[in-house]
C-alpha cells in the first residue's frame, strides 16, 4: 500500500460520564465477571482482564456464554470449536437447537413484547401471546406453501410487528429469512433477493413516508416476474389498514444444526451485486445474547428502541434484544417528519428507557437546536445508543447537555458482515468524549500497521485476529469460498480486515476514523475521512459534507463539497474558516484544493456516504458503473456529481 502510519498526539478526553456504583453493581456483565472468576477459578478483576481472557480462551469463553445464559438444546455439542483459523472455523459441531425457541423460551403470554408506531398507525402493543399466535399462523401458512427447512422467505415489508412475527415464523421451521425494506426499488430488491431464490415474497400494499403513500403493487407485480422461483406471494394490506388473513396456530421449532442458515444480509451494493451474507442461527443466538444482554445490558423492564429499517443490519441487531427480558420499541416513518421531535416523542410516550439512533441523527439534532426534554418526559431515558458513522465529539456533549450528564452515551461499530458491534458499549466503563467505550467480549480487535503489527495509540486497519460465531457461513453462490476470503481475509492471510481505519488507545477504549478505501493520504500522511467532517461539520452554516482525492496528472486534487444550511453562502469568509479549521484540527496537508456547495451528498439507504463512487464519478466512470442508482436514498444527489464531471 505504501502508505506511511503516523503516531496521533496522545492526550486523555474528559470523561463525559460515569457509571454509578449502583449501576455497576446491578449490571449483567458484573454479575457475569463474577460467576466466570466463581465458576472457572479466576480472579478477573475487571473489563479489561475480562476481555483479555475471552479473546485469549477463546473456547473457554463462548462455553461460558452457553452456560451462563443457559442455552438450551436437543443435542449437546461435541465441542465448542474446530479448526480455530479464518475462515473455516467450525462452531459447536453435533448441537441441534432453535433461535426462534429461546425468543420465546419462558415468556409470560399477557406480558408485553412489542410497542410499537408508524405513520399509519398510532402507537400500540402486542403481547407475548399475541406474537406466538402471529408467528405460528405465519409458519402454518409458510408449511402450507410447501416451505421447509432451508427454503428462504423473502421479505418486502416494513418495520412493523408483522415483520417479526412473520421472521419468527420463518425461523421456528428452519426456513431462511432475508428482507429488504419497501423502500427499496424493484432493480435493487431483485439484485438481492434473485441471488438466493426464495420460493415465498411476503410483501406489503405500500406504506406512509414523509405524510406521502408510496402504493407497491407495481413493485410487487414487477418482483412476481423477476423472480421466478417464488411459487406464492403473500400481501399484508398494510397501507389499506388490514391485516393479515392467516388465523393464529401453534407454533413450532425444529430443532436445527447450530450452522443452520438463519438469514440472508446484503452488504450495501453501491457497485456490483450486494454480497449476500450467510448467517448461523446459533452464532446468532449466542452474539446476540452476549451483546444485548452484556454490552447493552438489556433486561427486565427496559423498553429498547432502534431507528432501523429492514433493510439494515440493525433491525436483526433490535430482535436480538428479545432474547433478554426487555421489550422493543418499533417505528416504520421518516424520523424528521414533520421535524426532528418525532422519535422524541415517540421516546416519551412509549417510554423508551435506550434510544438507538446514527450519528448523523444527533448531529442533526444539534444543528436544528433542539431541545428533546422540553415538553417531553424522558425520564426512564438513560442510554443512547449510536451508530452508522463515527459520532463526532461535539455529539457527545449535545447528548449530555440536552438529556442529562446520567443517562449513558455509547457509540459502537460493527458491520452487517457479523450483525453485531464489535466495539462500542460497556456499561461498567467510563466513557470519554469522542471515543468508543471497548472491544466487545470475544471480538478480538487489534489495529494492524501494513506490515501487521498491532499498534497502541496509533491509526490502523480494523481486524479480527480470532473468530466469531456470528461471522459469515459463506457468501451466497460463491460455492468455493473465493469471493469470501477476497472479500476479508486478501490483505492479512488468516485475519479478519474489516475496511475501517481504528485506533486502540493504552486505555482500551477505541477510536473508528472512517473507512480504510476512502482514506485521504496527502504526502505520506493518511486520515480517515471522519476527521475531515469532524471539523467540517463544526461549522453551523454547514449540514453534509463529502471529501474525494482525485488523482490529477502526476498528483492529486482534494475537494471538499459541503451542503450549506439555508441562508448561508460559500463566502471567503466561511471558506477560510474551513480552511483553518482542518488545518488546525487535522493536518495543514489535508487543507482541500478546492472547496464547493452542493446541493446534498448521496446516501446509500441505510445513510452511509458514497465517497469511492463519487470520486470514480470524477475520474470518468459512469453513474451505471459506480453505483446502483436503486441502493441510494437519494440518486438525484448523483446526478449532480455527474454532471460536474462532464
Amino acid at each position: 500500500m505504501g502508505l506511511t502510519s503516523i503516531a496521533l498526539v496522545v492526550t486523555e478526553p474528559p470523561i463525559v460520564w460515569t457509571p454509578s456504583e449502583g449501576r455497576i453493581a446491578s449490571a449483567s456483565i458484573t454479575r457475569y465477571r463474577e460467576w466466570v472468576n466463581e465458576t472457572r477459578g479466576l480472579r478477573l478483576e475487571d473489563y479489561g482482564g475480562l476481555w483479555q481472557w475471552s479473546v485469549d480462551e477463546l473456547e473457554e469463553f463462548w462455553a461460558s456464554i452457553w452456560e451462563f445464559f443457559e442455552v438450551a438444546a436437543s443435542e449437546p455439542y461435541e465441542r465448542v470449536l474446530t479448526r480455530r483459523e479464518m475462515p473455516g472455523a467450525e462452531w459447536f459441531p453435533g448441537v441441534r437447537l432453535s433461535y426462534a425457541e429461546h425468543i420465546f423460551r419462558g415468556r409470560d403470554d399477557s406480558a408485553i413484547a412489542i410497542h410499537h408506531a408508524s405513520e399509519l398507525r398510532p402507537l400500540g402493543e402486542w403481547t407475548w401471546g399475541e406474537l406466538r399466535a402471529r408467528a405460528g399462523g405465519v409458519a402454518a401458512a409458510l408449511r402450507e406453501a410447501g416451505v421447509e427447512a432451508g427454503d428462504r422467505v423473502a421479505a418486502y415489508l416494513p418495520n412493523i410487528p408483522e415483520t417479526l412475527a412473520a421472521f419468527l415464523g420463518c425461523a421456528s421451521i428452519g426456513a431462511t429469512w432475508s428482507s429488504c425494506a419497501p423502500e427499496f426499488g424493484v432493480r435493487s430488491v431483485v439484485d438481492r433477493f434473485a441471488q438466493i431464490e426464495p420460493k415465498v415474497l411476503l410483501a406489503v400494499d405500500g406504506y406512509r413516508y414523509g405524510g406521502k403513500d408510496f402504493d407497491r403493487g407495481d413493485a410487487i407485480a414487477a418482483l412476481q416476474r423477476e423472480l421466478p422461483t417464488v411459487a406464492r406471494t403473500f400481501v399484508l394490506p398494510y397501507l389499506a389498514g388490514g391485516e393479515w388473513e392467516l388465523p393464529p396456530a401453534e407454533l413450532e421449532f425444529a430443532q436445527l444444526p447450530f450452522d443452520h442458515p438463519l438469514w440472508v444480509l446484503y452488504s450495501s451494493g453501491t457497485t456490483g451485486l450486494p454480497k449476500a451474507i450467510v448467517h448461523g442461527q446459533g452464532g446468532i443466538l449466542l452474539e446476540h445474547l452476549k451483546k444485548l444482554r452484556l454490552h447493552l445490558d438489556a433486561r427486565a423492564g427496559d423498553r429498547i428502541f432502534w431507528f432501523t429499517t429492514t433493510g439494515w443490519m440493525m433491525w436483526n441487531f433490535l430482535v436480538g434484544a428479545l432474547l433478554s427480558e426487555a421489550s422493543i420499541v418499533l417505528f416504520d416513518g421518516n424520523p424528521a417528519h414533520p421535524d426532528l421531535g418525532t422519535l422524541w416523542d415517540l421516546a416519551d410516550a412509549a417510554g423508551i428507557t435506550c434510544f438507538g439512533t446514527s450519528a448523523a441523527y444527533v448531529a442533526a439534532c444539534q444543528k436544528a437546536g433542539m431541545k428533546p426534554r422540553a415538553g417531553r418526559d424522558l425520564s426512564r431515558l438513560d442510554r443512547i445508543g449510536s451508530t452508522g458513522s463515527p459520532l463526532a465529539p461535539e455529539g457527545f456533549d449535545w447528548v449530555r447537555a440536552e438529556l442529562g450528564e446520567d443517562v449513558w452515551l455509547f457509540s459502537t461499530s460493527g458491520g452487517t458482515d457479523v450483525c453485531t458491534a464489535f466495539v462500542g458499549g460497556v456499561p461498567t466503563l467510563p466513557v470519554y468524549r469522542g471515543e468508543l467505550q471497548a472491544r466487545a467480549l470475544g471480538a478480538s480487535v487489534e489495529a494492524w500497521s501494513e506490515d501487521g503489527r498491532a499498534l497502541v495509540n496509533e491509526v490502523g486497519e480494523l481486524v479480527i485476529t480470532e473468530p466469531m460465531p456470528s461471522m459469515p457461513l459463506h457468501l451466497w453462490g460463491d460455492e468455493d469460498g473465493s469471493r469470501y476470503r477476497e472479500s476479508y481475509f486478501s490483505t492479512f492471510p488468516g485475519v479478519w480486515r474489516h475496511g475501517d481505519w481504528i485506533e486502540i488507545t493504552d486505555r482500551g477504549t477505541a477510536i473508528i476514523t472512517g473507512r480504510s478505501d476512502a482514506t485521504i493520504n496527502r504526502g505520506g500522511v493518511r486520515i480517515g475521512t471522519s476527521e475531515l467532517y469532524r471539523s467540517v461539520l463544526a461549522l453551523d452554516e454547514i449540514l453534509d459534507a463529502l471529501v474525494v482525492d482525485v488523482p490529477d496528472g502526476e498528483g492529486s486534487r482534494m475537494t471538499l463539497f459541503v451542503v450549506l444550511r439555508d441562508g448561508a453562502a460559500l463566502d471567503d469568509g466561511l471558506e477560510a474558516e474551513i480552511r483553518r479549521g482542518i488545518r488546525e484540527d487535522c493536518s495543514p496537508r489535508h487543507v482541500p484544493d478546492e472547496v464547493r456547495a452542493a446541493p446534498e451528498i448521496p446516501r446509500t439507504l441505510s445513510g452511509k456516504i458514497l465517497e469511492v463512487p463519487v470520486k470514480r464519478l470524477l475520474m470518468g466512470a459512469a453513474v451505471r458503473e459506480v453505483a446502483s442508482r436503486e441502493s441510494l436514498a437519494n440518486p438525484e444527489a448523483l446526478d449532480w456529481f455527474a454532471r460536474l464531471a462532464d
